[in-house]
């Protein structure tokens, strides 16, 4: 009898902000092919993300991402879970509507905190392993406010995006230096049609009320293709490079 070859072991993938939106989506595109890991603060929305996946390659992982010790235990569960790890996805985000001449100090404590902090406690978490290993691969799902800040409704959200840009840069600039086998990618996405306007600081206005907007779904599929050719910089619809390079042509002046 010819012995049965041992199926390759399935790559680990950790997704915070796991119970809603591009994070679910995420899970649900990758769960016939990836072990999961994840990750959000709401234990019974995740239970019934994870429910409806059909795969019994997942664990969940009530946490805040916004605390670093939380974090750090997200990687020691997916080690001793699974005894690798290969993608981590910082997918936590919240957005904000207020004027910029109306900003507070709570306001920018608040975006800094969700959409910076959880990413770097998320790249500095899991960068152990993977120069343990020698490889491995963070996204970090940006905004498109993060290139062009056309929303002055969102003012510290754009700001914190493009904060979560340079940190990605240059991550990926010090990392690489010595394990180039370590990617650092940015995923940018316009309008979702997701709860996160009505999630945002000061209420909405709904996401998926506005022009223009993609699914979840559509996003989802976009970060599964990165996660499958660790492209660096990727936005979520054509034409949106474009419109990045047009708006800075637009502001830049030589002296």
């Amino acid at each position: 009898m010819t012995p049965t070859a041992t199926p390759p072991a399935r790559p680990v993938v950790v997704i915070t902000g796991a119970s809603t939106g591009i994070g679910a989506a995420l899970a649900a595109r990758l769960a016939p092919t990836h072990s999961l890991v994840l990750v959000a603060r709401r234990a019974d929305a995740l239970r019934d993300v994870a429910a409806s996946l059909g795969s019994t390659n997942v664990v969940t992982v009530t946490a805040d991402v916004t605390v670093r010790s939380q974090v750090e235990d997200v990687v020691e569960t997916t080690l001793a879970q699974y005894s690798r790890l290969d993608v981590w996805v910082n997918n936590v985000g919240r957005g904000i509507t207020r004027a910029p001449s109306a900003l507070t100090d709570d306001d920018l404590d608040e975006m800094i905190r969700v959409n910076v902090k959880s990413a770097l406690y998320g790249m500095q978490a899991v960068l152990p392993h993977f120069q343990l290993v020698g490889r491995g691969h963070v996204i970090n799902v940006s905004s498109m406010l993060g290139r062009v800040p056309m929303a002055t409704l969102r003012s510290a959200y754009n700001g914190a995006k493009h904060f979560l840009n340079a940190l990605t840069a240059n991550m990926r600039a010090e990392v690489q230096e010595t394990y180039p086998e370590i990617q650092f990618s940015l995923v940018s996405p316009g309008v979702v049609r997701t709860e996160f306007g009505n999630n945002a600081v000061h209420g909405g206005p709904d996401s998926r009320t506005l022009p223009n907007g993609q699914s979840a779904e559509e996003v989802a599929e976009v970060i599964a293709r990165v996660i499958a050719d660790r492209r660096a910089d990727v936005y979520t619809r054509s034409g949106m490079a474009d419109m990045a390079v047009t708006y800075l042509k637009g502001l830049a002046q030589d002296p």
